[in-house]
């Protein structure tokens, strides 16, 4: 019981790590009302990634745009430029047990009450596990003036073993929250 109770623990600590964290930026003084078609820049459309992966993402961004009334244009408002940063992580959970299998304070031999008795030594393990974390930056760049005007950025664990299909949901649900801050609000 006590093995799926910290199997329980370990799971939703992993599933609340790995929920896709937001943040923008923009300049106030842009004119953000006046920007109604976007192109992709020359640098996006090479971002080092799996063919896939971009394509996903760019797909992604144009129906969030599309979403919010701005259409593509071979002579835009505004470029869209991508870059991505990954970081190998590691986190570290230490487990301590009496020699009795009970942590302290359980009795002798885990009966009773009190700090029991004797002798016996706690044993320690610590569990490294390493990960990587995917940070994607949406730059939006006013086209005349060649000057970013905004900047959004999703940061995710990620999951090298994921299918298609969830590689996609999560790219697009990454980007659907970034796009929930474009445009801003309270300039």
């Amino acid at each position: 019981m006590k093995n799926i109770l910290i199997c329980f623990v370990v799971m939703i600590a992993v599933a609340s790590c790995s929920s896709v964290k937001v943040s923008t930026d923009y300049d106030k003084t842009a004119p953000f009302a006046q920007y109604k078609t976007f192109k992709f820049s020359e640098h996006a459309e090479k971002l080092p990634v799996s063919d896939l992966n971009r394509s996903r993402l760019m797909n992604a961004i144009v129906t969030e745009l599309n979403a919010k009334g701005m259409v593509e244009s071979a002579t835009p408002d505004v470029l869209i430029d991508l870059n991505i940063i990954v970081k190998e992580e590691m986190s570290a959970t230490a487990t301590t047990t009496s020699p009795y299998g009970y942590g302290y304070g359980a009795g002798y031999y885990g009966h009773g009450y009190g700090y029991g008795y004797g002798g016996g030594y706690s044993t320690t393990n610590i569990d490294y596990n390493k990960y990587l974390v995917g940070t994607v930056f949406i730059d939006i760049i006013d086209a005349s003036k060649n000057q970013l005007v905004w900047q959004g950025r999703a940061t995710k664990t990620i999951d090298e073993d994921a299918s298609g299909k969830t590689r996609t949901s999560n790219i697009n649900n990454g980007v659907k929250k970034v796009f929930v801050w474009y445009p801003p609000k309270n300039k």
